[in-house]
């Protein structure tokens, strides 16, 4: 896995696949890694996967373009790869598995757009967009999809910003720039996910803004759940981690035993599958989230969180 700033592959992915493989193969061994944001680190382990006798690797880049040559180093000693949530389009993986990241760009971006329309848009007013990290191939296609989202909704985006690493104290460095800037001519934030949301509402609160106009988000973790339940986070992406590990263990045992998985989809020329993301607000969290048992109500509605949550008929 690329990093520990995003909290879903420590919590999610990582347990997901372990649970799911344990129902295919009880007597397959998962070796696990996290890069932690260092693409020099990721090499290491990859190859130190490879000398330890891996025979399918699943691999979230922590860049998409230098791991490329990891992909060709694999096969050519007879080692599949999976790429995973984010894609590697220089290089012919063996398979993708990932939400369909392109459309929870614009499902974001759009969901933001609906709620500013909902009053009028005063001149010279605008929006900030708070994308991914550069070297994560996923986050472009986020980033994209957030393009296409704000086309011709008539909402001008007055400045954005690629975040290194996906880092939430980098994007609210940026932030508090731009709040500098255009100070309450900003609107909004399309902001790709949860942790770049974070830093953004930071941002706005050591700014000392009173209201702080909606942010949007992506991964449904526990801390952007809690900041929607909050008022403070317009909305995120659900997209339980746990499905696409699941799916990826399946297929990294069905490499394993020589089968070739049929693909739903192809992108970077890769055999693919991508699953559907949903947008959640304030309105859906109950019935998308904690109703389908994604997220408790007893790890949302800590002391903190409590009133709130009775507000939204959480329990």
């Amino acid at each position: 896995m690329p990093d520990e700033a995003s909290t879903r592959y420590e919590q999610h992915d990582h347990p997901g696949f372990v649970a799911q493989l344990k129902k295919d193969c009880a007597g397959c061994t998962v070796l696990y890694n996290n890069a932690n944001g260092d693409a020099s680190k990721q090499q290491q382990q990859f190859n130190s996967a490879i000398t330890q006798g891996a025979k399918v690797i699943v691999l979230d880049p922590v860049d998409s373009t230098a791991a490329a040559s990891l992909v060709n180093t694999a096969q050519t000693q007879g080692v599949k790869v999976i790429a995973y949530d984010r894609p590697i389009p220089t290089a012919k993986v063996d398979y993708y598995v990932s939400f369909d990241n392109e459309k929870i760009g614009t499902l974001i971006a759009r969901s933001l757009v609906s709620d500013l329309k909902k009053s009028p848009i005063p001149a010279g007013s605008g929006i900030l967009e708070v994308n991914g990290s550069p070297t994560d191939a996923a986050a472009g296609l986020i980033k994209k999809g957030i393009h296409e989202g704000l086309a011709g909704s008539g909402v001008t985006t007055l400045a954005e910003y690629d975040t290194p690493q996906w880092d939430p104290a980098k994007a609210q460095a940026w932030v508090s720039g731009q709040i500098s800037r255009f100070g309450p001519k900003i609107l909004g934030v399309v902001a790709a996910n949860d942790g770049t949301g974070g830093g953004t509402i930071a941002a706005f609160k050591a700014a000392g803004v009173k209201s702080v106009p909606p942010v949007t988000g992506n991964d449904a973790t526990t801390a952007g759940l809690q900041l929607i339940i909050a008022g403070d986070q317009y909305n995120t992406i659900s997209k339980p981690s746990e499905i696409v590990a699941a799916a990826a263990a399946d297929v990294a045992y069905g490499l394993v035993q020589g089968k070739s998985p049929t693909p739903q989809a192809t992108l970077f020329n890769a055999p693919s599958q991508l699953f559907t993301p949903v947008v959640v607000t304030q309105v859906s969290l109950k019935t998308d989230v904690v109703d389908k048992g994604i997220a408790k109500a007893a790890d949302l509605c800590t002391s903190t969180y409590a009133a709130a949550c009775t507000k939204l008929g959480i329990s």
